[in-house]
């Protein structure tokens, strides 16, 4: 399995990289990770992203690309590899398709989380969780039992909720990923590759329909019956 993980934060990749990683053995590859791993290895490439996000700039497209291409050459990649919110525009795009071409490394396809802009609002500026045992609750889909109680360690008024999970925030984060992601959409489609799952389904049934349109004979360009959680 070798594919690319489009979707906006608290759509459910790092849940989904996660379970197919258990299923199939593959890695996940984020650049958020690379940047922070090799700034802290010291690395040739971490001392210029380092250098460069001291001074408030964003990382170059070719320096992303070598440290995506260095990963992809380690032994745990052999198995296959999801790479997660990247690449995030058109550039990006040409530089890792040809990047992939002097590899020899062909992607089984790139799968878009949809998501329904609303509904992912009141998911995620509704969640907290116990700082005491870190179990995850949400105002409107999972309340504890008692409201100043943790139902798995029993800690009592010791909740705790994320600075940007609020609905301002949470827009904005959407707003700026679709403007992104949506030139690259037809990128993709026109190569063919672009599959498209419902983000907003259960976590078993979206795992269920990446598998399923990653078959070579599946139509996955058509959006998938919604089956919305809660």
């Amino acid at each position: 399995m070798r594919i690319i993980l489009l979707g906006p934060p608290g759509a459910g990749k790092g849940t989904q990289s996660r379970l197919l990683m258990e299923k199939y053995g593959v890695v996940q590859i984020s650049t958020g990770d690379l940047f922070r791993e090799n700034v802290k290895a010291g690395t040739p490439l971490g001392k210029q992203v380092e250098a460069i996000i001291n001074e408030g700039k964003l990382v170059p497209d070719e320096i992303t690309i070598k440290m995506i291409s260095e990963r992809l050459d380690r032994a745990d990649c052999k198995n296959g590899f999801i790479l997660d919110g990247f690449p995030r525009n058109v550039a990006q795009a040409e530089a890792l398709e040809k990047m992939l071409k002097e590899k020899g490394i062909k992607l089984d396809g790139v799968v878009r989380m949809e998501v329904d802009d609303d509904k992912l609002v009141e998911r995620i500026s509704g969640r907290f969780t116990c700082s005491g045992c870190g179990e995850g609750y949400h105002d409107k889909f999972k309340k504890p039992a008692q409201a100043d109680s943790c139902d798995k360690c029993h800690a009592n008024g010791k909740f705790t909720r994320r600075a940007d999970d609020n609905e301002a925030t949470v827009r904005e984060r959407l707003k700026v990923y679709h403007g992104q992601t949506a030139p690259i959409l037809p990128f993709y489609k026109s190569r063919g590759m672009l599959k498209i799952v419902n983000g907003m389904a259960a976590m078993e049934d979206v795992t269920a329909e990446i598998e399923a349109v990653l078959k070579p004979d599946s139509d996955s360009d058509k959006p998938p019956p919604p089956r919305m959680c809660g």
